[in-house]
């Protein structure tokens, strides 16, 4: 049977295996019993020996790398992480937590889309763990787990405080008595079972709470605890003079992760052709979204501006192949520093509230926080990292739902046809205008003309950002 610190690192027999190492450095080195066990570990892919970790700093790497990739490709082949789910890992994998937690912590600090990442990705271990487990020792280490985090003797509702404010875990979620939360089944029995006529007492746990709800809790407490390592990690690194150079060659490693491209995929698993990421190509606007850019009178500003624009501009320009992914995306994984979303996208959103008549925040400045909100961080005046997720970052509303809630924009043109959303259309328009350049520029050559030339001539009118 697997130990604790296979599901929750920072259980207290995690923390002492922590506690008895020797010097980080030693940590870089080739570890031959570590290669063994991911060498023979089931159904372990080992053609490239480039999938094989060789020492903790390589396994704690390979740790975020399957989280990640799981996450982006929905062909993600598992055999080639197969060892993350062997038992006879527990202790290796244990220091390799703790190693990319402070590598997070020290460089990127907590609410920020690595510690997210981090945390998320030790949720789904866990949960993927589990499900390799036979019924009786998944039980049993969870009831383990779980006794050693609920350590009260009467839990509180308030208790869960830190995971309700997350959002991580409902109220409703919870089976309550007098305020008090009932995990255990003959509490539930005795407490609740004379209220529950004709039923089964023992079917209703199940049922309420039961192994499910165990879980649940299980994972987001340990999520929550990730991510409080990782802020107490930074706090403390903030009094040092230099971190361990180590941590920050982790940390250089995770940014490596984060920044492969990662491509888009279509409902059949094939990768799909990639939408265009740049700078906002007003070209391929469609006319809905030129009509709201040019500003709306009193009537319908709201809507057209926060409902409409706000999405547009911000999937447009930071995620436009968004209805081709099915992974949930936050504004932070294609802009870790909001530096896009305050010179260009803000401005834009702005710029077209200043055009409706009368201008949008003259009589209501409190829109500027719900277009914050309907980019996902929640209701605050300014954007900030740390509330991120609050609110869901919204996608662009379809062309029906613009006919019916906002008519006036909708004045279709021939690209409109079989188009169901209006980021859709600025995808096709932009790469319809892209081949038409691409045919022209090649027109041109056959023409006798070189790129240069047309460069030059055009460099006299304008300037080629």
């Amino acid at each position: 049977m697997v130990g604790v610190p296979f599901i929750n690192p920072l259980s207290l027999e995690g923390r002492e295996m922590v506690r008895q190492l020797g010097s980080l450095e030693d940590l870089t080195h080739d570890n031959p019993e570590l290669i063994g066990i991911v060498t023979r570990s089931k159904s372990q892919d080992i053609s490239d020996d480039q999938d094989i970790p060789r020492n903790h700093l390589e396994l704690a790497l390979k740790r975020l790398e399957w989280y990640v990739k799981k996450r982006n490709n929905p062909n993600f082949n598992y055999r080639k992480y197969a060892f993350l789910f062997q038992g006879d890992i527990e202790k290796f994998d244990t220091i390799s937590f703790y190693l990319l937690s402070q590598a997070i912590g020290v460089k990127f600090g907590p609410n920020s889309r690595e510690s997210r990442l981090m945390a998320e990705s030790q949720g789904s271990l866990i949960q993927n763990r589990l499900e390799e487990l036979n019924t009786r020792n998944r039980e049993e280490i969870v009831l383990k787990a779980l006794q050693e985090l609920l350590s009260q003797g009467t839990l509180k509702w308030t208790f869960f405080e830190d995971l309700l404010s997350s959002r991580r875990i409902q109220l409703s979620d919870l089976v309550l008595d007098q305020g008090e939360v009932i995990m255990d089944q003959d509490d539930f029995r005795e407490r609740l079972g004379p209220r529950l006529h004709h039923r089964d007492p023992d079917k209703m746990y199940q049922l309420l709470i039961g192994e499910e709800l165990r879980e649940l809790i299980l994972i987001q407490m340990v999520m929550q605890q990730t991510e409080n390592y990782m802020a107490e990690v930074h706090e403390k690194s903030r009094l040092m003079v230099e971190p361990n150079p180590l941590l920050l060659q982790l940390a250089d490693g995770v940014t490596e992760i984060l920044t492969q491209p990662t491509p888009s995929y279509t409902g059949t698993g094939k990768v799909a052709r990639q939408s265009y990421r740049g700078p906002l190509n007003r070209e391929a606007f469609p006319p809905c979204v030129k009509t709201a850019l040019e500003g709306i009178k009193s009537g319908g500003r709201n809507d057209a501006i926060v409902l409409f624009i706000t999405p547009f501009v911000s999937y447009a320009r930071l995620c436009p192949d968004i209805f081709k992914q099915n992974v949930t995306v936050r504004v932070s994984d294609k802009d870790p520093q909001l530096q896009v979303v305050h010179q260009e996208v803000l401005p834009l959103i702005y710029e077209a509230a200043e055009r409706c008549v009368p201008p949008l925040f003259e009589d209501q400045p409190q829109e500027k926080i719900n277009i914050n909100a309907k980019i996902g961080f929640g209701m605050h005046s300014t954007l900030k990292l740390e509330n991120e997720g609050e609110t869901k970052w919204y996608t662009p509303m379809s062309c029906e739902k613009i006919k019916l809630h906002l008519p006036y924009l909708c004045r279709p043109d021939d690209d409109c046809k079989k188009i169901g959303n209006p980021l859709i259309y600025y995808n096709r328009k932009n790469w319809i205008l892209s081949r038409e350049q691409a045919e022209s520029g090649d027109k041109k050559e056959d023409e006798g003309y070189s790129g240069e030339e047309v460069m030059e001539n055009q460099d006299n009118d304008w300037i080629d950002v």
